[in-house]
């Protein structure tokens, strides 16, 4: 099955699941994270995020560190904490949003959501469904350039077979490497994880990375204000569908 189709299933399999999701949403959201309204479209998500005085970032670097803070400060975007993992997974919550590049130069964040696959705490998952595509009226749709697909892991986890999956259809969709002023950024999916925050008061230690055009799988940890890097394997398709993980 080409990519292409596969996309535009993704595509029709999003839209399916934010009609079931509509009137399962509660009121009134966190501040930063948009749930479409009763008849509103999940084909594009706001951008960019309405918390002021974050961003826009003259750099991904920065963007990426300052986004790791706000994510992770969402209710129950970390429960690691959480001993009993039953309740960890029902507590758990996955807040995605956009990294994009603008005309500007600058790097944006899109509005966060937290829209859930249908049935995935049933079986013990924490999910989160992103529109594909940023709705700032700002610009142009085609002057928007995407980056990185981010999100937590409030559990910890590595990336799963959906993220990487998911990087791909992505990356199928806007372009699997970003020419910016800084040079050139390849598309990835990005998930966020707290190791030593406590209850209310997570903090930003890490992030999980794929990166489709590369195929690298990267685990960062953060100490103060670094970043280390670490690759933890390499992604090998064997077909369109399937494929393994190389590990380091």
């Amino acid at each position: 099955m080409s990519w292409t189709l596969r996309s535009r299933r993704f595509q029709r399999w999003l839209q399916a699941s934010a009609v079931l999701l509509l009137g399962c949403s509660q009121a009134m959201p966190p501040e930063g994270v948009w749930r479409p309204r009763p008849g509103e479209g999940m084909e594009r998500i706001p951008g960019p995020i309405n918390i002021k005085g974050f961003g826009p970032f003259e750099s991904f670097p920065k963007a990426l560190d300052a986004t790791c803070s706000l994510v992770l400060s969402k209710p129950n975007a970390a429960v690691g904490h959480i001993k009993d993992v039953d309740v960890a997974l029902r507590r758990a919550t996955e807040y995605c949003a956009w990294l994009y590049y603008t005309p500007e130069q600058r790097y944006e964040l899109s509005m966060l959501t937290d829209l859930e696959a249908p049935g995935d705490q049933l079986h013990g998952k924490a999910s989160c469904l992103l529109p594909w595509r940023v709705d700032d009226p700002r610009y142009a749709p085609e002057n928007i350039k995407y980056l990185f697909y981010v999100h937590n892991h409030a559990l910890v986890g590595e990336l799963s077979d959906r993220d990487i999956r998911l990087a791909v259809e992505m990356a199928n969709i806007h372009g699997w490497v970003v020419e910016t002023g800084g040079g050139r950024v390849p598309v990835a999916v990005i998930a966020f994880i707290s190791t030593s925050g406590e209850g209310e008061r997570p903090t930003c230690d890490g992030a999980y990375q794929y990166i489709p055009a590369t195929s690298e799988l990267l685990k960062w940890t953060k100490t103060g204000e670094a970043w280390h890097r670490e690759k933890t394997g390499t992604v090998v398709w064997h077909s369109s569908a399937s494929f393994s993980i190389q590990r380091e």
